[in-house]
Formats: structure tokens, C-alpha cells, sequence
């Protein structure tokens, strides 16, 4: 049997997941699919629309076999971080025969060759990219610029390979995939699917292949249920109808101004010294973090006046989620040195899947969680951490819900499994 992973978040789920999931199947001759997706808060630093359950149960009902979360402190990491953390999680599981993921390039040797470069980081690179960061730019600009510069002056190919590549959200984190696999050593075969339709950061709806972005931009601007007319043609049958179902029942939609007043709050009542505590904030950000705390009425606002060409609004989001979730420095440290994500936790499956975990219970080198709350008291102190720190992010998400009789903390350890019958 075969088995191909996906790294996902469904955010919501549209047209362009159902034909990437439909790609993996069809290139890799794969019996089941695998879904490592990102929890209540992703990799931009935001929460998702919908919470994790109602999206895992999305995946199942359009063609995916079993869903596995991603842990929190790497779903809302850098690229590196979010791509390692689901990669590891692919690689433990000991049945995964491939890994397919979208990209703009759609050329997996340009895709490998420079994610060869960042795997290796030669010294000459390494020296490259401290001077373009030496000139303010930010670190994807940084990277890309340096890899340029690394691929002219050191490559007998470099014709063959552009470092624009590096511009694109979805080679980015393609080359972050390729990069995991090879720190891993894994043998997990990659393959990539070409990115069709509209651009991952489009914010114009652009038909049956919209991007996440511009239906999420859609929800937000229309009133329920005028939406939905707009939508229908971008979502699958199975994704609208979950959509409807969790707005209708006060659910959602969560966005990142739900969290508006909880953030303001509890930046400005923490010195600089306390924000430096946590991931990604160093080099003087925590003071212009604080500052525009003090003068921002808004959480757009707040992200506006703290990002320069160096700090982007992404990693300053990242920021002030990771301030809200609790999530530190030392715990994004302590995970590291213990290789990455500590469990694999299911969210759901349907009748393929359920028995593909049957295999994987056997193989795994991780403890594979079905019942959450098996693990609340576990003797590894760092598992039980990086559980704690889901539990309190989930805590904290539904306090955006609309009807408060569903804002109630604990769910985490008490939602079951989402089991589609499929």
C-alpha cells in the first residue's frame, strides 16, 4: 500500500486543495492520503476561519484518509519551523512512501538544488546573507538576494536555476519541505504539483481556483448569508456545507481582530524586557512592538506601526500571536533540541484511515495520541508542555465564537475524534 503526506491547513478548504489532493493520488499511485494540518492558529500568524475539528472533517469528506495535527508552536513558526515540525511528523509515522506538495516552479531539481544550498550553507552563503541582512533588508528578501549572488559566483549551472523562485509562498515552503527531508535523511520520495488559478496571497476572488486569502477576504467583507452566492463556485460541495454549518451554529468565522483587544491588552501591560521572552523578537522589535502598542487602537493599527522593511507584517503578527498563545522562546528552543514535534496527534479519519493507524501504531518512533487527554499527565515534561500549549491556544480561540455557550475551555480534551464514514 501506498501512502503520500500532504502538509495543509485548509484555510478554508477550496477548489486548489481538491486538485492537489486529487494530483498526489494520480502521481504517486497512492492508496491513502495523509494530512498533517495546522491546528486553530497558522503559519501567518493568525487564526483559522473555522476551528480544527470542522476543517479535519472537511479534508475527510474531500479525499483525504487520516488527518494529523501539527503542533502549535510549529504551525505559527517560520517556514523552516512549520515545514520541519510537519515533515518530522510525516517521517515518524514509518508508512509514508511520498511527500506532494504545490508550488509556483513546478520544477523539482531547481526546487532540490537550492534547497541542497540552504541544507549545506556554505560558508560562502552564510557570509552573503549576513551582509544583505547588514543592509536592513528583510530575511526573505536577505535570502533570496544572497542565493543569487551565491548561485552566480559559485555555480557551474546557474543558468539553469533563478533564486526568484524564492519570492513565491509556495516554492518557499516547497524548498522547506525538500530541506527537512534531507536533515531527516528520510526516504520519503518528494514530488510537487505545479500551484494553478490565482496566487497563494491573491486578494481578488479569480473563479473556480481562488486563492485561501481572497475567500477568507470574501467571508470577512459580506454578511452571511450573501457570501455564499459569491463563493459557491471556488469551494467544494463538502467544504461549503461545513462552512455553512459551523457559521450558522456561532462557530465562526475568527479572524485575527476577534483577538483585537486581548492583544493590545496584554502587550501594553508586559515591558520590553518580557516580550523579548519570546520567538523571533530580538534586535530592538520588542521596544517598537511596545510602542505601537501604546499608540494603536487597532491590531491592524499595531501591526502597521511595528513592521519596517526588515520586520515584515507576517513576522509581527507571528509575534503578537505568540504573545497571546504564551508560546516562548525557551519552549520553541527546548523543542528543537529534542528533534521537533514530540507526539503525532490524530484529529480525524474515515474508514481507510482508521486502518492505515492500526499500521502506523506499530512503526511509529512518536506516540501516536488518539485520546488527548491519555497524555495530559504524561512523565515527559516537554510533551506534556507542547500539549498545554494546545490546550490554552484552543482556550484562547474560542473566546471568538460568536454564541457563548461554545466558548467553554477544555476542548481540547474533550472533543472526539472526527470519524467520517467514508
Amino acid at each position: 500500500m501506498k501512502v503520500v503526506g500532504l502538509v495543509t491547513e485548509y484555510n478554508p478548504f477550496h477548489n486548489g486543495h481538491l486538485y492537489h489532493i486529487e494530483q498526489a493520488r494520480l502521481i504517486t499511485g497512492a492508496d491513502c492520503v495523509i494530512c498533517v494540518m495546522s491546528g486553530n492558529f497558522i503559519q501567518r500568524g493568525e487564526p483559522a476561519v473555522i476551528n480544527k475539528w470542522a476543517r479535519a472533517e472537511t479534508a475527510l469528506r474531500c479525499g483525504a484518509d487520516l488527518v494529523i495535527e501539527l503542533p502549535v508552536a510549529y504551525a505559527m513558526s517560520s517556514a523552516e519551523s512549520f515545514a520541519y515540525g510537519a515533515v518530522k511528523i510525516l517521517d515518524s509515522l514509518g508508512i509514508v512512501d511520498f511527500i506532494c506538495f504545490g508550488s509556483e516552479s513546478g520544477n523539482m531539481a531547481e526546487l532540490d538544488f537550492i534547497a541542497g544550498i540552504l541544507a549545506e550553507e556554505p560558508d560562502e552563503y552564510k557570509a552573503l546573507l549576513r551582509s544583505e541582512l547588514g543592509k536592513g533588508a528583510s530575511f526573505p528578501a536577505a535570502r533570496e538576494s544572497a542565493m543569487s549572488r551565491y548561485i552566480r559566483l559559485h555555480t557551474r549551472r546557474a543558468g539553469d536555476f533563478d533564486a526568484s523562485v524564492l519570492t513565491e509562498s509556495n516554492n518557499i515552503l516547497g524548498i522547506e519541505y525538500l530541506k527537512a527531508l534531507k536533515r531527516l535523511k528520510s526516504n520519503i520520495s518528494p514530488v510537487t504539483v505545479r500551484r494553478i488559478g490565482a496566487s497563494y496571497n491573491s486578494p481578488q476572488m479569480s473563479g473556480e481556483i481562488s486563492s485561501a486569502t481572497s475567500i477568507r477576504k470574501l467571508i470577512e467583507g459580506n454578511p452571511f448569508p450573501d457570501r455564499w452566492e459569491n463563493l459557491s463556485g471556488a469551494l467544494p460541495l463538502a467544504s461549503r456545507q461545513i462552512l455553512e454549518r459551523e457559521f450558522a451554529a456561532g462557530r465562526g468565522p475568527v479572524f485575527p481582530k476577534d483577538f483585537e483587544n486581548m492583544i493590545l491588552s496584554a502587550v501594553r501591560g508586559m515591558s520590553p524586557g518580557r516580550l523579548k521572552d519570546f520567538p523571533i523578537v530580538s534586535e530592538g522589535l520588542e521596544n517598537r512592538i511596545k510602542d505601537a502598542a501604546e499608540k494603536s487602537g487597532t491590531l491592524e493599527a499595531l501591526v502597521e506601526n511595528a513592521s519596517t522593511r526588515r520586520y515584515t507584517k507576517t513576522r509581527i503578527q507571528r509575534c503578537l500571536f505568540h504573545v497571546l498563545t504564551g508560546i516562548t522562546a525557551s519552549d520553541a528552543n527546548a523543542f528543537t533540541a529534542r528533534g521537533g514535534p514530540l507526539y503525532a496527534r490524530v484529529l480525524g479519519f474515515n474508514k481507510r484511515g482508521k486502518s492505515l493507524l492500526s499500521e502506523i501504531k506499530k512503526v511509529s518512533s512518536l506516540p501516536v495520541i488518539v485520546k488527548t487527554a491519555d497524555f495530559k499527565n504524561s512523565r515527559d515534561a516537554l510533551l506534556r508542555r507542547m500539549l498545554e500549549l494546545e490546550a490554552i491556544s484552543t482556550d484562547i480561540y474560542v473566546l471568538a465564537y460568536k454564541k457563548a455557550g461554545f466558548k467553554n475551555a477544555g476542548q481540547e480534551y474533550t472533543h472526539g475524534i472526527v470519524r467520517v464514514d467514508i
